[in-house]
């Protein structure tokens, strides 16, 4: 990166000093620039507390104390966690989760720190950014399965312009082998031993393989890759094509795109755009150029629309801007709803390339942890990646209950794929 390089990733266990070494780097090039920085965390509040106000506990000292000292600083705004320095430069700690809020203060560097469980929409928004300025990214994490950190790993170790290096703790002195084979036993304690095997793997040898502990799809997920059924799916012209909403504002908007061909179920597009309107979403339903049966929307697409003069609910808006016919879904519960993805992942093929984005996103779908009875709660964790999977979901559930064709339990496969 000081000879010029723009996108570095850093793959290392837990404990390496990823954090610490992205923060004294960005203090160098904020001198050296004048210009904005962002240290990126997936939520604001866990920013806070791993960045903003963590203590080093070989020093005692802020952490961000010791990378951006008095001498460099003109002010600290601790509410909106900023600080300006004497140079021009600004550096902020954000979340993933509010990237969004600081449109206007486009960012001449970043660390993505945690990126395996941040969301992927923040990337799309900010690279366009740093192409046109000429900025830097830093990407640290360690392994989440197989979902965008293990595809961004993979894209940085292959590529001449990135800088890769993936560090286990073979690989440093952070831990002794007695420290080491006390971090598994209480892992396993808490977790079990195949899921705390699994999180011991994958916090200090950088293992995608067990996926993200407590994932609702990840074995169902590798399953399909394994049959060949995560691959490129062709788009049937003939075949009509149902769009599968999950309603919000953007990025929490989300579409996926299915159709059957014959008895199998094809999920061939994912979109995430970051629109509301509803002549944006038709604009980008007709990019598309799909044969369309019918846009379905989750219960909430049946509530009439507030500063609507005609009183009219959401379908009825959405349908009038794209022409094409709108069903809005009945409320349903959550954990049949889930199972009903478990079956649907059994049989489905799902497009690997346009559809990337949604399946990092039902890789990374998972239980929340409870720390005070160390167990998982029986609800989702609610992230980023809450909107595709419910969307999926919404999919998986009405083409199970006879969209154009029902499908049995035992599904003729189509070979030609």
């Amino acid at each position: 990166m000081e000879k010029g390089g723009k996108r570095a990733v850093g793959l290392c266990h837990r404990r390496w000093g990823k954090d610490e070494v992205a923060l004294h780097y960005t203090a160098t090039q904020a001198m050296l620039k004048p210009a904005t920085y962002w240290h990126m965390l997936p939520k604001a509040l866990q920013a806070r507390k791993a960045i903003w106000l963590a203590v080093n506990p070989h020093t005692g000292k802020r952490r961000i104390d010791e990378a951006f000292p008095p001498e460099i600083r003109k002010r600290t705004n601790d509410n909106e966690m900023f600080i300006e320095f004497i140079n021009g430069s600004f550096w902020h700690v954000i979340g993933s989760d509010n990237y969004d809020s600081f449109v206007g203060s486009p960012p001449a560097g970043v660390v993505l720190s945690e990126w395996a469980l941040a969301d992927p929409a923040a990337w799309a928004y900010l690279e366009p950014i740093l192409l046109e300025n000429d900025g830097w990214a830093v990407f640290i994490y360690t392994s989440r399965g197989k979902n965008h950190g293990y595809n961004t790993a993979k894209l940085a170790e292959r590529s001449d312009n990135w800088f890769y290096v993936n560090q286990t703790v073979d690989d440093t002195d952070v831990f002794t082998p007695d420290k080491l084979e006390a971090a598994r036993e209480t892992l396993v304690a808490l977790y079990g031993e195949e899921h705390g095997g699994l999180l011991f793997q994958q916090e200090y040898y950088n293992s995608f393989e067990g996926g993200s502990l407590g994932s609702y799809y990840g074995y169902e997920l590798a399953q399909a890759s394994k049959d060949g059924r995560i691959t490129k799916v062709p788009y049937e012209p003939n075949v009509p094509v149902n769009v599968y909403f999950d309603l919000g504002n953007a990025p929490n908007l989300t579409m996926w795109f299915g159709q059957y061909v014959g008895l199998e179920p094809r999920v061939i597009d994912f979109e995430q755009p970051m629109v509301t309107g509803v002549e944006e979403i038709n604009r980008v339903l007709r990019d598309k150029r799909y044969n369309y049966n019918e846009l379905v929307l989750p219960h909430d697409g049946g509530h009439k629309q507030m500063g609507d003069a005609l009183g009219r609910e959401y379908h009825q808006i959405l349908e009038e801007a794209t022409r094409i016919p709108c069903r809005v879904l009945p409320r349903t519960d959550l954990l049949p709803g889930i199972s009903e993805v478990y079956a649907f992942l059994r049989k489905c093929y799902i497009d690997e390339d346009e559809c990337s984005l949604g399946l990092d996103a039902l890789y990374s779908y998972k239980r929340e942890w409870i720390d005070k009875h160390k167990k998982f709660s029986d609800k989702p964790l609610h992230d980023w990646a809450s909107h595709p999977s419910d969307g999926f979901r919404y999919m998986a559930v009405d083409m199970k209950a006879n969209i154009f064709n029902p499908y049995p339990d035992e599904i003729r496969v189509n070979t030609d794929i």
